[in-house]
């Protein structure tokens, strides 16, 4: 199985401009620049299409739009700002989508993204950029050395709202996080999240952070909240990327929301410090055991409850959301089709 991360260091490049640029393909025709409106509950997308060539027709690409959007509306419920520009740049290499970036221009988030004029259905389904990228508007954004977990909530909440959505098995999120994790584990001479800057600290390092924050949230309130419930506060509390905001501000309202300290306490046993975690026996406790290239939940775990509350869908987007991806004869909960088996 190729990971829907193999190619993140690439887009990673490319967003900070390291990689090459986004090149236009040769447009035999036309294309009209003016956007195309999408609505996401009380949030307004404004979708625009540099000239180009695609081998998929405009409405297809603004279906992928719109189900990356619901599934950002799922996880917190609601889409995290009331306005955001997204340009869709045809580009003559690549498969799928090739690239994305986020900024702020005139006080409006602008989403840029490459997608390649051979995209397919199938490659806009299996595509994780665009969802990646509408995450990070829902999170302040942070002084530089903090960026790991600007990333790392990308990184962590993108599938897992996907999988609400019925976008994405849970098994495929629970593997990929079995083989990405390592990758954030510290390394000889790590000096903790803040300063160490790697890639794989930055993007892996700050999902793992978001994994133990999820894990212990869960723990200590009985399932009652999560590490979910504490990015919505953040949201609720007026925090998102149009936002300068210290890191500890975010954090406690985050707090707040759950009543629990995990983010303030976790920050800071893991910003100055290496801290590694054995992967090994916490995805025992977790009742996740690789298999393949997929994973069994095992039901008889200690934390099992925990994945399956992580997994559960909170509520029932309305409007143009509404069962967004869900597979047939699915309730509206996601947990419902995550299946445990009896341990051995």
């Amino acid at each position: 199985m190729i990971s829907r991360f193999a190619i993140v260091l690439v887009a990673a490049l490319c967003i900070h401009g390291i990689g090459p640029e986004l090149r236009l393909a040769s447009a035999n025709h036309s294309e009209t620049l003016v956007p195309i409106e999408l609505s996401i509950g009380d949030a307004v997308i404004n979708v625009s299409f540099e000239p180009g060539d695609l081998s998929l027709p405009h409405a297809r690409v603004l279906n992928w739009v719109r189900q990356s959007a619901c599934a950002v509306t799922e996880y917190y419920g609601g889409f995290p700002v009331r306005k955001a520009n997204l340009e869709v740049v045809p580009v003559g290499e690549g498969k799928g989508v090739v690239s994305g970036r986020t900024v702020i221009l005139d006080q409006t988030p602008v989403i840029r993204v490459g997608l390649s004029r051979f995209a397919t259905d199938s490659s806009l389904q299996e595509d994780w950029i665009m969802t990646h990228e509408m995450v990070h508007l829902a999170f302040p954004s942070v002084a530089y050395e903090h960026h790991w977990i600007e990333e790392g909530i990308a990184t962590y909440v993108e599938p897992i709202a996907r999988a609400q959505i019925g976008d994405l098995q849970p098994r495929q999120v629970w593997r990929e996080l079995v083989d990405g994790l390592p990758k954030g584990l510290p390394r000889p001479g790590d000096e903790g999240l803040d300063n160490t800057h790697t890639w794989g600290r930055t993007y892996w390092g700050g999902a793992l952070f978001c994994l133990m924050a999820d894990i212990e949230i869960h723990r200590r309130t009985s399932n009652r909240y999560g590490l979910q419930d504490a990015l919505r506060g953040i949201v609720r509390a007026g925090g998102n990327m149009n936002d300068d905001w210290a890191l500890t501000r975010v954090l406690k309202l985050g707090d707040d929301a759950t009543g629990v300290p995990v983010l303030m306490e976790l920050y800071d046993q893991m910003k100055a410090k290496p801290v590694t975690p054995d992967l090994s026996a916490l995805w025992g406790e977790l009742g996740v055991r690789p298999s393949g290239d997929s994973v069994v939940f095992d039901e008889g775990a200690p934390l099992a409850s925990v994945v399956r509350s992580i997994m559960a869908r909170r509520s029932t987007p309305g409007g143009a959301c509404a069962e967004v991806g869900v597979p047939p004869g699915s309730t509206t909960n996601a947990a419902n089709f995550l299946t445990f088996e009896a341990a051995p």
